[in-house]
């Protein structure tokens, strides 16, 4: 295992290093890492390493998503609130449409095989878009329409609708049937992830409070450790009702790392986001290399012109949904624009679920991990690319004394 870690951490940044010097993302050479490193090429990782790689990928989003509820300004995000739901479930909405009515003439599959296709096609990347608008904010840039806020509270909540919307299509897929209830879990499943993370911020923000009444110090990296142990917990209680009530485990922690925000000094805020920040140097690697390792390049490989075609006519519709979403706002041109470029990258919920329909025996299995694979390969360059290039010429950097 120690073996597989130096890989994937010298590795992984070696590649990564290369291809930021050739003006490409870093992400993409941790892909190509992974790829080169998983068991369908060199095979060079242990498999206890592999056999835990979706809890650590896991780990990673915890991370990311702790530096961005510790980052994002509630009062900034008041102002895009109608967008921001809409961004939640309108593009996902259009691209699995697109997959329902294209699908089956382009690939060959069943109705009902093309509507679980676009739930796993449908989310966007959080491990890709979340850290890049934190950085965002961090820069001021697009803050004062407060852009990076809206696409932040839009991925986070798009990810949710999207997988209750695939575990539905999946039961229909099987011979089930899908019952009103399903769908009323999307929005039952946000309410509870929120107000559990919201409790939870709140309980540990009185324990700080309380030790430092007391005169017990807690040094704020360990206050860091006690929060990522209590995001642990919350994506945890996500796994122990399941079955009972539905709840977001991953909106919960972003709501946990808000709450603390507000309840704590600007000072110890912004030093545990600066902790969280220098963890997520780490996680990206590990997130992003076996996010790779996943990746069976002989299925991509065969999925063939038709699957490329397939993903560029999903991302057209999905495009349309972000403008639709973007009406009567006060965007200009540019920044909608934008807007479309950061809804595009997909890569950590496909390479999450993406083999759950060959693994449950879907006669569809195969295509849709092939299709799940090339969208990876083709849009979280894209988007990534297209969010680090275009931020400066598409969005306006707020003044610091504004």
């Amino acid at each position: 295992m120690l073996t597989s870690l130096a890989l994937i951490f010298l590795a992984g940044l070696s590649v990564a290093a290369i291809c930021h010097r050739l003006k490409l993302p870093r992400i993409v050479g941790m892909l190509i890492t992974g790829i080169l490193l998983g068991p369908y090429v060199l095979d060079l990782l242990d498999p206890s390493i592999l056999s835990i790689s979706s809890e650590l990928r896991q780990i990673a989003l915890i991370i990311i998503l702790l530096k961005a509820g510790l980052s994002l300004d509630l009062a900034d995000l008041r102002k895009v609130g109608r967008p921001a739901i809409l961004m939640s479930c309108v593009p996902a909405s259009f691209e699995i449409l697109a997959f329902f009515l294209f699908a089956p003439a382009v690939l060959g599959v069943t109705r009902i095989e093309a509507a679980v296709m676009g739930a796993v096609l449908g989310a966007v990347s959080p491990a890709i878009v979340v850290p890049r608008m934190v950085q965002l904010m961090d820069r001021k840039y697009g803050t004062a329409k407060g852009i990076p806020q809206l696409i932040l509270a839009g991925a986070s909540c798009d990810d949710v609708f999207v997988i209750v919307l695939f575990t539905t299509f999946i039961s229909m897929a099987q011979g089930g049937s899908a019952h009103l209830l399903d769908f009323m879990n999307i929005p039952v499943s946000i309410v509870l992830g929120i107000a559990l993370g919201v409790f939870a911020g709140y309980l540990l923000s009185r324990f700080f409070e309380t030790a430092y009444a007391h005169k017990h110090y807690v040094r704020n990296s360990m206050k860091a450790i006690i929060v990522l142990g209590s995001s642990f917990l919350l994506i945890a209680a996500e796994g122990w009702l399941k079955g009972i009530i539905s709840i977001s485990g991953l909106l919960a922690v972003v709501s946990m790392a808000c709450v603390l925000k507000i309840k704590s000094t600007v000072f110890v805020s912004k030093r545990l986001s600066e902790k969280f920040g220098k963890l997520w140097l780490a996680a990206e690697v590990i997130l992003f290399v076996l996010v790779g390792a996943a990746v069976d390049i002989r299925y991509t490989l065969g999925a063939g012109a038709a699957a490329i075609g397939m993903i560029f006519i999903a991302l057209i519709f999905r495009a349309s949904g972000v403008f639709l979403c973007l009406l009567k706002t006060s965007l200009n041109a540019g920044e909608r624009l934008f807007c479309v470029i950061a809804y595009l990258p997909k890569a950590t919920v496909q390479a999450a679920i993406g083999s759950v329909p060959l693994a449950v025996g879907l006669p569809c299995g195969q295509i849709i991990l092939s299709v799940a694979v090339l969208a990876i390969l083709i849009t979280a360059p894209l988007g990534a690319i297209g969010i680090d290039i275009g931020y400066k010429k598409l969005l306006t950097k707020e003044e610091k004394n504004s």
